[in-house]
């Protein structure tokens, strides 16, 4: 295991979302460095399945100047004591509609961590009602279709899902044998 001594901290940039730091560090061989680190709190992402069928978002995600589908995902800075099932449900419910008879957990990932603290903690649901959507200001262009999963499959294997997360969720539920 490499030892490195964090050095120094400075926070270069913050809003109600994220912190960027700049962090100086010492090496194990002697060597000062600088990491540059994203500060976020975790995110849910939440696999919805019902009848063959999964149930995917679409916004602008203005980072890449684009639309794109993915599976329902966020967190809340309002309350990032909450419990992440609480999160997961909240944010089925007010991105798609739905509501979740069943949740299983699938697991915990970390979004990059070469570069972000970030994680998240991905779900299962399955029993699927509708409920009512309620989205924030933010969503408010937010689209949602259900896809017949082989076709949410060649969505992925073709590269027309670009959302790394969604790929990495899907297909650790499938592994766990929950498709």
């Amino acid at each position: 295991m490499t030892d490195i001594k964090q050095l120094d901290s400075r926070i270069v940039y913050r809003n109600k979302w994220m912190t960027v730091r700049e962090d100086r560090i010492l090496r194990s061989s002697g060597n000062e460095g600088i990491f540059g680190v994203v500060d976020k709190p975790d995110f849910v992402v939440i696999v919805p399945v019902q009848d063959g069928y999964i149930h995917l978002v679409e916004q602008y995600r203005y980072p890449v100047a684009g639309r794109y589908w993915e599976l329902p995902q966020g967190s809340w800075e309002s309350d990032q004591q909450a419990d992440h099932l609480q999160i997961a449900a909240g944010e089925l419910r007010e991105e798609t509609g739905l509501s979740a008879g069943t949740m299983v957990y699938v697991g915990f990932q970390y979004l990059a961590y070469g570069y972000s603290s970030q994680g998240y903690h991905i779900y299962f649901a399955t029993e699927l009602a509708h409920s009512g959507n309620n989205l924030d200001s933010e969503e408010e262009d937010l689209i949602t279709r259900k896809v017949p999963l082989r076709d949410f499959e060649t969505m992925l294997s073709e590269g027309s899902i670009k959302d790394a997360t969604t790929l990495a969720a899907y297909s650790l539920a499938k592994l766990k044998g929950l498709l």
